[in-house]
Order: structure tokens, then C-alpha cells, then sequence
């Protein structure tokens, strides 16, 4: 018997996965919602509150912590805590692409997704990306996966046929306790590679290289080039040329040309979206660690108003210092805004948003923005967990479009600027 423990997006979707196979399960989950419930009841699956059963295997939701005491629980009773990657391994035989690192996933992912639809095969994206990767494995001729560290660290049998090592910085130390064990989360992608796999990594990060050197899949290297979509596209190009090679297939350079025209766009990846005036507005909702942080602050027009806060998630601040003479105000919103913006230490002016509404917040920092620039960038790069305020960070971003739009900002278009 299987417990799917945690419901929410991973959650119902392995248990579609799983009533398709006709397979038993139970859920759990710990702050049930009830239309996710009725769900699950729907699909023909009953709950176990109490925890009471004996199971084989645990299907972890990847925001369930593998330390959680309840996991611990039915560790000590004999089952093996798994996630929805090593579930869509083990249960399907498509074939996987699988791509990680601690920027740059999405990008990779739909990207290398778009460019092996481009050479004629059925290829779909899913995992850390909307749609789960369980939701999309058995209608693909290639599914191509991003993978979060959550998953990572739940991962056993996992092999992908190809996999994508984007780089190795700092994120999730909140949840991981240290950098060790969250690189050592990420690399797990590496564990089942075979002279028969393929390994695309990033031949600049040193650590990157230091794991490829140590693993027997084919080895594509790649080099970053001068922005992050054009070195994730660089990535997805040897990803594509990666998975074509173990096929056995000649790359189509006609149809690759095609795929490069109408390459898909990540949403709040450092999208100038609308103006005041002289003023543009950023929305890079998406910037939750410092090395996507500090491109957002070399690449948006200054003076820039900085929306920084929400969950701190370990981040990295002293290295952000040397940008802050592009920064004309800083404002702190978000349980660890103003914490994490006083680490950044004098120099720069700094508003502490104290609204506990995430929307009421964002409605503040942008007229706070508006009262001191008359040219530059307000930009949301926040540096951290969207969690505390709003449902993710996509939320997050239509929050502060909508604080944008009611403050007098108008759409903005390449023949606006």
C-alpha cells in the first residue's frame, strides 16, 4: 500500500497518476483544503488521519520536509519516503530528461521541452514546473522534468537519460541546514548515470565540473554566455543535441532555426512590464537568490527602487553591496524584508513596509518607489520565499502588477521605450 502524504498540486497529481494504474493508496495531509479533499475522495482514495496503516512507500510532496516527525514515523515502521520524480521513474518508461540547478531550471527546461518538439518528438515539460511531471510522463515521447532539491533529496532508482547541471550556488540553506547538504540534494541527479546516460553541465561552475568529472555518462559541456536566458538556451541546445545523439538522430538544423523564432518566455523572469512616466516597473518575482538578484540589479535602469523581502531563505547579501550605488531605495517588505535589507549594511536609503497584507504591502513599496524616482526602475527581485504574504511567487507577481496598474502605471511595449 502507498501513502501519497501531502495533497496540492504533486499530491492529487500522483494520485491520478496512480488510479490510472489501478494502484491502492491512502492520503494525508497535514493543513488540508477542502476542495483538495473532495478531490482526492473523488478520485476513489481514502484518508488516513491518523496515520494507522503499515506502508510500503511514503510519496512525499516535495514542501513536505524530510525530516518531518511524521516521516520519521513511517520510516521506523518500514516504508521508503520517495517523491513524484522516483514514482514517474519507476512506474513509466518514457524516457526523461532531467534538469536542476540553483538557476535557470525553468528557462532549461521549457526551452529543451520546445527545441525536441521543434525536431519532431513528443515532448513535454513537467516537475518543479506546472504541470506535475507524473501528469505528463505517460503522454510523452520525452519528458523533459525540472527538479527542485525538494525532489531531489526523495530520489533512489531515479536515472535520467539525459541530465542537465545547470550550476551549484546558494538557496534553500532554511530547509537544507547547510550548503553541503543542499548541493549534495541537487547532485543526487548524478547518482544512477551510466556510460549510456548523458551529462550536460556548466564546465564554468568549479563544483559543477568537479561532479562531472566524476561520472561516467557522456559528457556535453557548456559554457555561459553573457545573459541567463542565452546561457540556458545554450544549455538546452546540448540538452536537445545530447538526447538526439542517444537516439541515434541527426539534429535538423532547418527546423532548429524555427524553434529558435518563437522560443517560449519564462513569466516573472525579469519582465519590464509597465511605465510612469519615466519610470519602467520589473517583475522579477522569480529572483529568489542572489546570483539571479545581482543580474536583475546590473541589467534594470537606475536609479532603481529595490523591492526586496518575504521568507529568507539563507540568502547571500554581502556580495549584492557592490550594486547598491545603482539603488536609490530599498523597500523591506515581508517577514524578513527589513532584517535582510539592514544586512546590506549603510549607503542606501531603506523603507521598512510594515503591512501585513502581502497585496497592501506591494500597494505601499510602489508608491514609496514613485515618491523618489522620476526616471530608473522600480524592481521586484525580492531574494526570497514568497510564502509568508501570498500562495507563490507567481501571486506574488500579480500583486504587484496589480499595485502598478492601480497606481497609475500604463502597459509598457518595446515602441514605449
Amino acid at each position: 500500500m502507498i501513502l501519497v502524504y501531502g495533497l496540492g498540486r504533486s499530491g492529487l497529481g500522483v494520485l491520478r497518476f496512480l488510479r490510472k494504474r489501478g494502484l491502492q493508496a491512502r492520503f494525508y495531509d497535514d493543513r488540508p483544503k477542502e476542495e483538495e479533499v473532495r478531490e482526492a475522495l473523488e478520485l476513489g482514495f481514502a484518508p488516513d488521519w491518523e496515520l494507522e496503516g503499515v506502508y510500503e512507500e511514503v510519496v512525499a510532496a516535495p514542501g513536505v520536509p524530510l525530516g518531518h516527525p511524521n516521516l520519521e514515523k513511517l520510516r521506523q515502521k518500514g516504508a521508503l519516503v520517495l517523491g513524484e520524480a522516483e514514482l514517474a521513474y519507476r512506474l513509466s518508461q518514457t524516457p526523461i530528461v532531467g534538469v536542476t540547478g540553483t538557476a535557470g531550471k525553468t528557462s532549461t527546461t521549457l526551452f529543451t521541452a520546445h527545441l525536441l518538439r521543434g525536431q519532431g518528438l513528443r515532448a513535454l515539460e513537467g516537475g518543479n514546473v506546472d504541470p506535475p511531471l507524473v501528469a505528463v510522463v505517460d503522454e510523452a515521447e520525452v519528458a523533459v522534468a525540472e527538479l527542485s532539491s525538494f525532489q531531489l533529496e526523495r530520489v533512489h532508482a531515479f536515472r535520467p537519460r539525459v541530465a542537465v547541471l545547470l550550476n551549484l550556488g546558494v538557496d534553500h540553506l532554511d530547509r537544507h541546514g547547510s550548503l553541503e547538504a543542499y548541493h549534495r540534494a541537487k547532485l543526487n541527479l548524478l547518482n544512477n548515470l551510466t556510460p549510456e546516460d548523458a551529462l550536460v553541465y556548466n564546465a564554468k561552475d568549479p563544483k559543477v565540473r568537479e561532479a562531472a568529472q566524476g561520472s561516467p555518462a557522456r559528457p556535453y559541456p557548456f559554457l555561459p554566455r553573457e545573459s541567463p536566458q542565452k546561457t540556458n538556451l545554450e544549455a538546452a541546445l546540448k540538452a536537445t543535441q545530447a538526447y538526439l545523439d542517444l537516439l541515434g538522430k541527426p539534429l535538423d538544423p532547418k527546423a532548429l532555426r524555427e524553434s529558435l523564432k518563437t522560443l517560449p518566455e519564462p513569466p516573472h523572469r525579469f519582465q519590464v512590464f509597465a511605465r510612469k512616466g519615466k519610470v519602467v516597473f520589473i517583475d522579477d518575482s522569480i529572483a529568489t537568490r542572489t546570483a539571479s538578484v545581482a543580474q536583475a540589479l546590473k541589467a534594470a535602469p537606475a536609479p532603481i527602487a529595490w523591492i526586496l523581502g518575504g521568507e529568507d531563505k539563507g540568502a547571500d547579501l554581502e556580495s549584492l553591496r557592490a550594486l547598491l550605488p545603482r539603488v536609490r531605495v530599498v523597500l523591506a517588505i515581508g517577514r524578513d524584508g527589513p532584517r535582510m535589507a539592514e544586512a546590506l549594511g549603510e549607503g542606501v536609503e531603506v523603507v521598512a513596509i510594515g503591512e501585513k497584507d502581502g497585496r497592501e504591502a506591494l500597494r505601499r513599496a510602489v508608491a514609496e518607489a514613485l515618491k523618489r524616482l522620476e526616471e530608473g526602475s522600480v524592481l521586484l527581485a525580492p531574494l526570497a520565499a514568497s510564502f509568508d504574504q501570498f500562495r507563490d511567487y507567481k501571486d506574488r507577481a500579480q500583486a504587484f502588477r496589480e499595485a502598478v496598474f492601480s497606481l497609475g502605471g500604463e502597459p509598457w511595449t518595446p515602441s514605449s521605450s
